[in-house]
């Protein structure tokens, strides 16, 4: 086995743990702050943090720098809209139609082509995501999902302008982006009223933990593994933000979206399995 490949897989299961707090976190803060806001008050929280934690960065501005940065905002501002749009659960799931995006293209723009094994995770991972949305996904939360699948699309764009980076340093991409979703949320965070403590204590975690502490470990992973798994192993986000979600606000996912999370996390595991088998130095 490949050390480096392994301790990707481990740091994008690290970036995922990190990101699955979005839901519990945003819905916090929502209800004192629009999305626009708190997508502006954590990227720069998240710019902020990961400029101390990084060390000689590099901003040349290079078409995938740019595509990345633009890519990583309009992935992460339409994620906060959805998510106080919409339910926790369908905004993240519908956010992990990214290994769709990638499969289909990343052959074509990195040159990396999706095995049976990337496949076959991608259905059973779709088939979890309809049973989860069984009894959750409504027309009165459409735009909300709208989003959420946008969000979806730009994840997987940004995965790919960052894997284009393999060789240099992506975590640029990520620290523009959030500079970006901040300039994006600058006029609604001025409308909005003063955050309360628990408001504050909330955006700060989404600011270090949920989108500092995850992109710091992926930006580092993504060199060693492909776009495809960059998408596909943190898909056992989905199953962990609802259950956060249920443990501090009560919102109460379905039987059905149990069993789907169940084989969302038991598709993935295994090809997060295989992947690291397959790998050899």
């Amino acid at each position: 086995m490949n050390p480096a490949h392994t301790r990707s897989v481990l740091q994008l299961v690290g970036a995922a743990l990190c990101w699955s707090f979005a839901g519990v976190l945003i819905k916090t803060i929502a209800e004192s702050w629009p999305g626009l806001a708190v997508a502006g008050g954590r990227g720069l929280i998240a710019a902020v943090f990961l400029l101390v934690t990084n060390g000689r960065l590099h901003f040349h501005f290079s078409r995938a720098q740019l595509l990345g940065a633009l890519g990583y905002a309009a992935c992460t501002v339409t994620f906060c809209v959805a998510t106080t749009r919409t339910s926790a659960a369908n905004a993240i799931l519908l956010q992990y139609t990214a290994p769709i995006w990638v499969a289909l293209f990343g052959a074509w723009l990195l040159g990396e082509k999706a095995t049976r094994a990337d496949w076959i995770t991608i259905a059973l991972a779709l088939a979890g995501m309809a049973m989860f949305f069984k009894d959750s996904l409504t027309l009165g939360h459409l735009d909300g999902d709208l989003l959420a699948v946008i969000s979806g699309v730009c994840f997987a764009g940004t995965a790919m302008a960052l894997r284009r980076q393999k060789e240099g340093s992506p975590v640029e991409s990520i620290i523009l982006g959030n500079l970006l979703a901040f300039a994006i949320g600058l006029p609604s965070i001025l409308q909005a009223p003063a955050l309360p403590s628990t408001g504050w204590a909330a955006l700060v975690a989404l600011g270090v933990v949920q989108l500092g502490v995850s992109y710091w470990l992926y930006a580092r992973a993504i060199r060693h593994v492909t776009a495809l798994e960059a998408v596909i192993i943190p898909v056992i986000e989905p199953v962990l933000n609802p259950v956060w979600v249920l443990i501090f606000i009560g919102e109460r996912p379905t039987s059905w979206a149990l069993a789907g999370g169940a084989v969302v996390l038991g598709a993935v595991t295994a090809r997060a399995l295989l992947s690291i088998r397959a790998v050899k130095t």
